[in-house]
């Protein structure tokens, strides 16, 4: 476990398996994941879309590798996404950040009391959360937004070593879109907690317990659809909606009005 550990920050990772599992806190987890390798066509298209770039950030650096998660290690919220997006996250290191869909739900976090900025910028700045972490279950930007589902599978198990890690504190988990709640239904019965069979089915405000198989809290899963710009855009999501999810999630993680 040692050997692996010592690999983290300087070799590639080709099995993020072995490497999300050695990870003993999040601090390691999350410094292991950019140097994930495992998806040839992901790492393909993340580093061609960071050379080439979007004229709009041609001055600018790109990050071009995984996107670990963003947000306190003792979160009691989890928003889970989908991916990041080629010149979002996969240009500013941060997830959610650097694109529409980022400024949505920014600002809606700030809106619920769960961000200290409405906007996340970059890197640099100085935005924290509030017991709030976001995360998604492909951590490379994907061609046409849409990883495969061999993908999803490799890269779950950075999700799962997340939920683990975080299974001391975290008592909600927001879904952002079906991809991401098909994505996380498998993990919770290796984190400490038991799925309903029949799995339950995406949809927005659907609310989910899933009660503890050890000695902690049971978790709530709240659906909400994605930020997407087309969704936002369309009206298929409103800030209202979004906010109202947000709300919900800090009632059920015991969270006082800020």
């Amino acid at each position: 476990m040692n050997d692996v550990r010592s690999e983290l920050v300087s070799d590639p990772v080709s099995q993020p398996g072995s490497v999300a599992a050695a990870s003993s806190d999040l601090a390691e987890l999350d410094a292991a994941i950019p140097h994930c390798t495992a998806c040839p066509r992901l790492v393909e298209w993340r580093e061609r879309v960071a050379r080439e770039k979007r004229a709009a950030f041609r001055d600018q650096g790109y990050w071009g590798r995984p996107v670990p998660g963003f947000g306190p290690h003792d979160a009691s919220i989890a928003v889970v996404g989908l991916a990041p997006a080629a010149h979002g996250a996969n240009r500013t290191g941060r997830m959610f950040t650097g694109d529409r869909s980022g400024e949505v739900l920014y600002r809606a976090l700030y809106d619920v009391g769960l961000a200290s900025h409405p906007r996340s910028e970059s890197l640099g700045d100085d935005l924290t959360l509030r017991s709030t972490r976001i995360t998604a279950p492909v951590h490379c930007a994907p061609p046409a937004n849409k990883p495969t589902p061999g993908e999803r599978d490799t890269c779950g198990s950075w999700l799962t070593r997340e939920l683990e890690l975080l299974r001391p504190t975290l008592r909600v988990v927001v879904v952002l879109g079906a991809f991401g709640w098909q994505s996380l239904l498998p993990i919770p019965d290796s984190a400490g907690w038991r799925v309903p069979r029949p799995r339950p089915k995406f949809g927005h405000d659907a609310h989910v317990r899933l009660p503890a198989t050890d000695d902690g809290a049971d978790l709530h899963l709240l659906g909400c659809y994605h930020v997407s710009q087309r969704n936002t855009q369309t009206g298929l999501l409103t800030p209202e909606m979004l906010r109202g999810v947000l709300h919900h999630a800090k009632e059920l993680a015991g969270l006082g009005d800020s």
